[in-house]
């Protein structure tokens, strides 16, 4: 693996040299854009809106617009004053519970390794963090963007997860269309609750694959091979009114009678999960 950044970790007075790279990798399959005339590819061009010409590295600057068409312009050394990338430090805040964090913060992971002579205190800070159970939340600057951090333990490795900010992530109510509360047909539930159970199973990521990457491959090792290709018709899908049918049907489908949920008393009834008291608002108030 690539070193993406190095560093140290700090929590209190205590410094530990890490080296950081990263944790997971786009399998997406990259296609080209293609001259359909001639099978060239089409290259990416820097051209200025005003003049209509090709602009190089040199005489290109950032720039913030303020208005319609109207920017304000900066120099590198003027954004990089601003960035604390220079102090090289992930400083951990605050050492919370990870059940407190809902995973709508979570954006991209991170492995630390420790550094230079840092693997005495990379231990100790590993198992101290594994003997209490929580995760230290942190600020860093990475590639001169400010960011929140998670870090936890994974195995015997620390890990780092940027989390966003609390102004960055969108409030529910903005979301159009949610329906509003209303009554839950009690049998219907029931059916929907004993399916959630059929189905229920210990998470394991190595049975799920990516299925669309794994046919697109098989296409294109087909047309490398200059084979023909036919695709199966796709079949329609009709919408289903009828919930009852559906779940019976999905309860039978899984093994389990559809007229079980019938029979059942109050007292049979799987017991409805109850949301985590303060969830997301205490991790907002946590990380904020």
């Amino acid at each position: 693996m690539q070193t993406v950044w190095k560093g140290a970790i700090s929590f209190g007075l205590v410094h530990v040299p890490v080296k950081m790279f990263t944790a997971t990798e786009d399998k997406d399959i990259s296609m080209r854009l293609i001259h359909k005339t001639c099978g060239g590819p089409i290259s990416y061009v820097r051209q200025c809106a005003n003049c209509s010409v090709t602009v190089s590295s040199e005489d290109i600057a950032k720039g913030y617009e303020y208005e319609k068409g109207r920017f304000v312009l900066f120099e590198k050394e003027e954004l990089d004053a601003l960035s604390t990338d220079a102090t090289k430090t992930i400083h951990i805040l605050d050492f919370v519970d990870l059940q407190e964090i809902d995973p709508i913060y979570f954006q991209k992971t991170y492995y630390l390794s420790p550094d230079q002579a840092g693997g005495n205190a990379y231990s100790l800070l590993l198992e101290a963090m594994r003997q209490s159970g929580r995760i230290g939340i942190a600020k860093i600057s990475i590639r001169s963007k400010s960011s929140l951090a998670a870090i936890r333990v994974i195995d015997n490795c620390l890990a780092m997860e940027t989390i966003f900010y609390p102004d960055e992530v969108r409030s529910i109510s903005q979301v159009p269309g949610l329906p509003e509360a209303s009554e839950v047909n009690e049998r219907e539930l029931t059916m929907a609750t004993m399916l959630i159970q059929q189905l229920s199973a210990p998470f394991d990521p190595a049975k799920y694959e990516d299925d669309y990457r794994k046919r697109l491959m098989e296409l294109i090792q087909a047309k490398i091979a200059g084979e023909e290709v036919h695709f199966a018709p796709e079949q329609q899908r009709t919408n289903v009114v009828d919930l009852m049918a559906a779940l019976q049907a999905s309860l039978e489908a899984v093994g389990t009678p559809a007229a079980a949920p019938a029979a059942m008393t109050d007292g049979d009834k799987p017991a409805a999960t109850k949301p985590r008291k303060g969830g997301k608002k205490k991790a907002k108030e946590t990380v904020s």
